[in-house]
């Protein structure tokens, strides 16, 4: 058992809310998280983030589709790569999300006893 949870881990938990609430892009994904986290000084790596993407195609809990990103093709040519739940893919990600949440609430004792003891 590691002794913190691993960044690639916090990332798709992330990845996978996002999907849930509709956010499909990478781009517009890894822009949200950054917004979310600056505060706290984390900045996701853009690698990170689309290696965990493709972490959760390859273990088939979300598929991808290309869509153009504006609504006239013919002068809006940037592809944008949309991600979804593959069937029976938002019940892979409901169990990820609860070994996650097991795994963050120890860490979160960890740092509190130790925030406690030293603090």
């Amino acid at each position: 058992m590691a002794f913190m949870i691993s960044q690639r881990a916090f990332i798709k938990l992330y990845l996978i809310t996002m999907v849930e609430k509709h956010q499909e892009y990478g781009y517009q994904m890894l822009e949200s998280m950054k917004g979310e986290f600056k505060s706290y000084g984390y900045v996701p790596p853009q690698s990170e983030v689309y290696r965990a993407l493709h972490e959760l195609v390859q273990e088939g809990i979300l598929y991808r589709t290309k869509k153009l990103k504006g609504s006239d093709p013919r002068v809006d040519f940037q592809e944008i790569v949309l991600y979804h739940f593959t069937d029976g893919g938002a019940d892979k990600a409901k169990l990820y999300k609860e070994q996650i949440k097991a795994d963050l609430d120890r860490c979160l004792g960890i740092l509190h006893k130790a925030e406690q003891d030293n603090y």
